[in-house]
């Protein structure tokens, strides 16, 4: 998440497209993506908002909550950075071919789950990222970007996502400026 907004300011993309990062909506009331916008005034205008998914009854229930918290940014695209949730198809259809999501792996392989570790425990030479488009089948959505980092010789879960993570923050904010450039008109300043 900080790498887009990062990545947002620092290449105009409210000048280029017409575009900003509106809001960052959480379902967790700790996390790391909230805590560094309180750390970084300088981004005051992205509200943030948290919808603790624990209170909620159903995961549709959450879902259609979710949804009309987003729906009052009227988002161009709605991205998952960091969001460990599986969809609801309702979520998934409202949302079609405006919402993304980053993996920790090069899919189709090692959807899911521990990828780092199943990814040794294959043996695989290389690993790495999938930014995709979301589906109803989890990591299964059509692929936007990947990139690949090779699986070091000792290389353990962690010293191997530490290493992808770098290239997460490199993939996720072009796959989602691509996502734009790709639009034939620039929109208005919202």
């Amino acid at each position: 998440m900080a790498a887009i907004v990062k990545a947002a300011h620092q290449e105009a993309w409210s000048k280029k497209w017409g575009l900003k990062v509106a809001a960052v909506i959480s379902n967790k009331p700790q996390a790391s993506g909230l805590t560094w916008l309180q750390e970084h005034p300088e981004f005051a205008n992205i509200k943030t908002q948290t919808l603790d998914h624990t209170q909620f009854d159903s995961r549709e229930v959450f879902d259609q909550s979710l949804m009309v918290k987003i729906d009052e940014h009227d988002p161009d695209l709605v991205v998952l950075a960091g969001f460990m949730r599986i969809l609801t198809p309702a979520f998934v259809a409202h949302y079609g071919g405006r919402l993304i999501n980053i993996h920790p792996s090069l899919l189709p392989a090692f959807a899911g789950l521990n990828t780092h570790q199943r990814a040794i425990d294959a043996g695989s030479k290389f690993a790495g990222a999938t930014v995709h488009q979301v589906s109803v089948e989890v990591d299964q959505g059509q692929i936007l970007a990947q990139a690949v980092v090779p699986v070091l010789e000792g290389d353990t879960a962690e010293t191997l996502a530490a290493r992808v993570l770098t290239q997460e923050h490199l993939i996720f904010p072009a796959a989602v400026a691509a996502f734009f450039r790709s639009q034939a008109v620039p929109r208005p300043t919202k």
